[in-house]
């Protein structure tokens, strides 16, 4: 997984109720883009993340 700078990341759900959770990222601490990643939330909280397999990176699009 890779990410930048302004990428988001979508957390989904892992039982039946549990709603999806968007992130952007705002620093990236691994090599080349790679986590762990601060992010920080819809709500304002930031959290260290290491994304799983029911995370997906959407590249901010560059103007």
């Amino acid at each position: 997984m890779q990410a930048n700078v302004g990428d988001t990341l979508l957390v989904h759900g892992r039982t039946v109720g549990q709603h999806d959770k968007q992130a952007e990222v705002v620093e990236v601490l691994g090599a080349k883009g790679t986590p762990p990643y601060r992010v920080r939330f819809d709500d304002g909280h930031e959290a260290l993340m290491s994304p799983g397999p029911d995370c997906v990176v959407r590249h901010h699009e560059q103007p």
